[in-house]
């Protein structure tokens, strides 16, 4: 979502990155060129200028001018004031009753029961919690059906009452039904409205005084722009709400609604949907977000979802078949399972500082790995044990068992073999030589 703004912002402050000469002109430009690239991303001209001078009087109050690397020293203080503009402090759920109570608001088409399943799963899975869904959209047609088929595909109970067209009865025998069953959290999927729609917000406002929710979480489609902030602000003022999700950070948008929608209505992201995946919901964290926006990358999400898919029994089983040179296929078929299990392979590119821009414009599809799989599953369990048995004509049959190139299944052995003896490199301790061997090196694939 943020390339465009990212290569607008490394633009705005190439300037003073460089060792020319650092004047008060040169931060007024760059001030003014951040300001543009905000307004360009769909951030209101009011939030953008008073972003941009914050920005300006902290640069020259910390001396950026006689700072022996300005570049450097503008960057911390638009990443500070960018994270504070976001969220400041990261904000998690509050969910202290028992059962404790989510309830899902938003706009139709939103997300919000795809991203109740997803809280589910992330409930279930990241917090050892027992989840309950709640069928509460009586309106639209198979949104029952819809959130059946997500509970089912993430193994979580769905609540629903057939014949009753009543939300708010609904809901509150939910919590009755959560209680004597041992859930411990309940949520609400409620039907999406339109904030000029009365009828519906007062449906809303009475499901929220029934149940009395922990959490009243506002769902938004991030794509929507500005209408999206706009929008937010319309319900809050009728619900009050603890936190936003904000859905569709992985379309190619202008990004304005992630930026201003803390600062417009004073309440948290708390999490961002990042693809169609049920896993694919994160916490969200401003200042790791800046870090992203201003191509600095987010290792430390990225070593997160590393350690959540780490299993130390393989690694240690695969450790020692690298040791003794047996690494094969079915071990580097259960790598890319755990790397897939990660998440979008763009998304987690975009976590290591500056490979965000080497990747402008290239396109990696969610089923990268699938040519590579389709090569390995296309051969024997004998060849996959032992690539060394793979001759001509066993590459042949391979190639027209999954409909590549013999090219493609050369390239693959070979970049297998290079990879297994970077490995072996790596455990017997000679990194050192392989940094010297990367060093020399033209480019790096």
């Amino acid at each position: 979502m943020f390339d465009n703004l990212q290569e607008k912002l490394d633009k705005a402050l190439h300037v003073l990155k460089g060792h020319g000469q650092i004047s008060e002109v040169n931060v007024a430009e760059t001030v003014k060129e951040i300001r543009r690239a905000l307004v360009d991303a769909d951030v209101s001209f009011k939030i953008a200028k008073q972003f941009t001078n914050t920005v300006k009087e902290k640069a020259l109050g910390q001396k950026v001018l006689t700072s022996l690397q300005p570049g450097q020293l503008m960057t911390k203080i638009v990443h500070d004031e960018m994270a504070d503009l976001i969220g400041g402090e990261t904000q998690e759920l509050s969910l202290s009753s028992s059962p404790s109570v989510i309830l899902m608001a938003g706009l139709q088409g939103s997300g919000k029961t795809t991203h109740s399943g997803k809280l589910a799963l992330y409930l279930k899975t990241k917090k050892t919690k027992k989840p309950l869904l709640v069928a509460c959209d009586v309106y639209r047609p198979a949104a029952i059906n819809q959130l059946k088929v997500v509970g089912e595909q993430i193994g979580v109970e769905v609540y629903t009452e057939e014949g009753n067209q009543n939300p708010v009865s609904i809901a509150e025998n939910a919590v009755a039904h959560a209680k004597a069953n041992g859930f411990n959290v309940v949520i609400v999927d409620t039907a999406g409205r339109l904030a000029i729609d009365e009828a519906m917000m007062t449906e809303i406002r009475n499901i929220h005084a029934t149940v009395k929710p922990d959490e009243t979480l506002f769902v938004v489609d991030s794509m929507t722009g500005q209408d999206a902030v706009n929008t937010a602000k319309a319900f809050n003022d009728v619900l009050d709400y603890e936190g936003v999700i904000l859905t569709k950070l992985d379309g190619d948008t202008r990004g304005g609604a992630a930026l201003t929608i803390r600062s417009i209505v004073n309440k948290p992201i708390k999490f961002i949907g990042t693809g169609e995946k049920m896993e694919a919901l994160d916490v969200f964290h401003p200042s790791r977000m800046a870090d992203r926006i201003l191509g600095m990358g987010d290792v430390v999400s990225l070593v997160e979802r590393a350690q959540e898919q780490y299993d130390e029994v393989e690694a240690r089983r695969v450790q020692k078949k690298i040791a003794s040179n047996k690494f094969d296929f079915d071990d580097f078929l259960g790598q890319i399972k755990q790397i897939k299990k990660m998440g979008n392979v763009k998304d987690l590119m975009g976590m290591i500082p500056g490979m965000g821009k080497m990747m402008k414009g290239v396109d990696i599809d969610d089923d990268a790995f699938k040519g590579v799989e389709a090569i390995i599953y296309s051969m024997t369990p004998s060849e996959r044990a032992d690539p060394k048995l793979i001759n001509g004509s066993r590459r042949k049959r391979i190639a027209d068992g999954c409909g590549k190139t013999i090219q493609d299944v050369n390239q693959l052995l070979k970049q297998f073999n290079d990879m297994s003896k970077m490995m072996k490199m790596m455990q017997g301790g000679g990194a050192k030589k392989m940094a010297s061997m990367m060093k020399g090196a033209k480019g790096m694939r």
